[in-house]
């Protein structure tokens, strides 16, 4: 115990100096969790890039996912535009004839996405599947399929990882957050006994929170969780009580990995992160939407990598069960890209250079790969290496001119490379 606390003192001090130990840098593994944990982030790790996906009712809307929904929220405030009269009675009208999962899952494979989060349950209570417990289901809708089952079906037969996006919290439900709570903690049980014990193998589940109270008795719901499906990674919101527990971003012993949200975290060698982001400016689908450009994706995933963290990047289906065109395209070339680079970002961990303004890096065994956004007159100097640096070329491409010393290392930027990824293989 004692060897550990002092590697994990040497860990830190080479953090604060921009430069991890070389031994973590060409050995990646967890410093942090259990070994169980370690083990089931295991696949988490090595995909880096998932696809968030919310959808509904509320798209007939085109306005947000629950946040739009009028009425009480109980232990937050506000209120939504839409009346609840009318936001609850979207279902009767949701027929999206050309919602194909098999169509979906292809997308996030062409996008180089490795898994898939649909919103089963979001605040406002509606069931993405055909519940036999909770009435308010898809089931009710004129389109009647079972979304939930569909995706997941389509997620494994494209090789992709499957996960769900429960939200504790439930607007709708008139017993959460009351008195009563406990009648509804028995309902959101037999939600996640579908949800976990139906549709196979499930191998995320993503809580949600509001910034309100969490009295969602989450050391049973955790043990049940973990006992329908013992190999399920959970993120770290089923705990968080107040917006402080979301600011802070604790992983408690139940969970597995921290979710900064709408912005990509800080560089974290030590806790799992998974940065979610949306492709346009609201959650779910919106008309003329602002979609960010392929460019932006690329290097917020970049940012992600580098910071040894995740991105789950969010796409908003279309009230007829589409995803728009313009969210297609953007995914499209970004798949694009990672078919030419993707050896950069799969498989690797952040480091062992702090990344900042100049870019970051990732890393296996034996490689380093610097992905570079910005040069000092031509020049980008790193701290020293322990390891001697055997090449050093541009992914994809030919020779880059380096000095190494005991001092650092400086690489000089090639003719006609800006924004460029350089590939340094180490003398092991």
């Amino acid at each position: 115990m004692n060897k550990r606390r002092g590697n994990m003192r040497r860990l830190i001090a080479a953090l604060l100096l921009g430069v991890c130990p070389a031994s973590y840098a060409l050995a990646p593994s967890d410093t942090a969790g259990s070994p169980e944990s370690s083990g089931r982030l295991l696949w988490w790790r090595e995909a880096r890039f998932g696809m968030f996906i919310h959808w509904g009712p509320v798209s007939l809307k085109g306005t947000e996912i629950s946040w739009s929904r009028g009425g009480p929220r109980r232990g937050i405030e506000g209120k939504g535009e839409i009346p609840v009269a009318v936001y609850d009675n979207l279902y009767r009208q949701f027929n999206p004839a050309f919602f194909d999962a098999t169509a979906w899952a292809a997308l996030a494979r062409d996008a180089g996405m490795k898994y898939i989060v649909l919103v089963a349950k979001h605040c406002d209570g509606f069931c993405m599947w055909r519940s036999a417990t909770d009435a308010y289901n898809i089931g009710a809708t004129p389109f009647g399929r079972d979304v939930c089952g569909e995706i997941a079906a389509a997620a494994r037969a494209a090789r992709l990882r499957i996960g769900w996006y429960y939200s504790p919290m439930d607007w709708r439900d008139p017993d959460c957050r009351t008195e009563r709570n406990g009648e509804y903690l028995e309902r959101m049980r037999s939600h996640l006994r579908e949800l976990l014990g139906v549709y196979g193998r499930i191998d995320l589940l993503w809580f949600d929170t509001d910034g309100g109270p969490a009295p969602w008795d989450q050391s049973r719901t955790y043990a049940l969780v973990r006992s329908l499906q013992p190999q399920i990674i959970i993120d770290n919101r089923l705990d968080m009580g107040s917006l402080q527990d979301y600011r802070d971003q604790r992983i408690s012993p139940g969970a597995d990995y921290r979710t900064p949200e709408q912005h990509v975290g800080a560089f974290d060698v030590v806790h799992p992160w998974e940065t979610c982001m949306t492709l346009g400016t609201q959650w779910s689908w919106k008309p003329d939407d602002t979609i960010k450009t392929a460019a932006t994706c690329i290097r917020m995933l970049q940012q992600c990598a580098t910071g040894d963290g995740n991105l789950l990047l969010n796409v908003g289906p279309m009230p007829d069960g589409r995803i728009e065109p313009r969210q297609v395209a953007v995914l499209r070339e970004v798949g694009a890209w990672l078919g030419l680079y993707g050896e950069s970002i799969y498989g690797t961990r952040g480091g062992p250079f702090r990344n900042g303004d100049w870019g970051g890096s990732t890393h296996r065994a034996g490689v380093i790969y610097l992905h570079v956004w910005t040069w000092n007159d031509g020049h980008l100097k790193l701290p020293a290496l322990q390891e001697k640096i055997r090449s050093a070329t541009v992914l994809n491409g030919g020779p880059v001119n380096f000095t190494q010393s005991a001092e650092g290392i400086d690489v000089v930027e090639p003719k006609g490379e800006k924004n460029v990824i350089i590939k340094l293989e180490i003398q092991r």
